[in-house]
């Protein structure tokens, strides 16, 4: 039903954005306290926020992470599927962020938003494991990000190293300036060949964790 009715949306105009870190629960994602409850007709009713949602602003289709049964700890998560506009749901400001200003990040806040139980993502209890899998598959698009972030700013420093003169000659001249070029040349490929292996791993059906923490760390120590 969910991959009938959204696929094609997803795949023609509308946009989907992920919704799983929280004001208190970043990089301890599982620690999240959006809570859903089962409503008298079946369904689920969704309350708590987000922080740090990418897309945010401009997707019309979200997969929301919430606690069905806390007790059960991280296993009581589980995904939702929902639409913008639905009652109670709302979109938060854009962020005003230093860098990756073409994609919105913004939080969303539920106030008793219902969600029909067919709008449930896969098994109940089982939104960690997908989350999980999202967030590997992940770092190695963040670590194709770092590596444009790094080779934009290393392509837009070379004019600069021509035109810049210093005691007669181009400070690209001097060679403590090119030991510099060098070791920056060297980490960025360093860092894209971790990318490119920890893609074609993933692209074999092979494990790639490791490859793609690896990869994502790396890369965003080089820009």
């Amino acid at each position: 039903h969910i991959k009938e009715k959204y696929l094609p949306r997803l795949a023609g105009s509308d946009l989907g954005s992920f919704g799983l870190s929280e004001p208190g629960s970043g990089s301890d994602a599982f620690a999240l306290q959006t809570r859903a409850e089962v409503n008298g007709d079946g369904d689920y009713v969704i309350n708590g926020s987000k922080m740090w949602i990418t897309n945010a602003g401009e997707a019309n289709i979200f997969l929301v992470m919430a606690n069905l049964d806390p007790s059960k700890g991280y296993k009581g998560i589980t995904c939702f599927v929902m639409e913008r506009g639905w009652e109670g749901f709302e979109v938060g400001k854009k962020e005003d962020k230093l860098g990756i200003r073409a994609s919105s990040t913004c939080s969303l806040t539920f106030d008793n938003v219902v969600v029909p139980k067919e709008n449930v993502l896969g098994e109940i209890g089982k939104g960690y494991k997908y989350a999980i899998e999202i967030l590997n598959e992940g770092r190695i698009g963040i670590g194709a990000q770092m590596i444009g972030l790094a080779q934009g700013a290393f392509d837009a420093v070379q004019p600069y190293l021509a035109e810049r003169k210093q005691f007669g000659q181009s400070i690209g001249e001097f060679q403590g300036m090119q030991h510099q070029i060098a070791q920056v040349a060297v980490e960025i490929e360093a860092a894209r060949l971790l990318v490119y292996n920890a893609a074609r791993k993933k692209m074999n059906g092979e494990s790639f964790v490791k490859e793609a923490a690896m990869a994502k760390l790396y890369s965003s120590q080089v820009a």
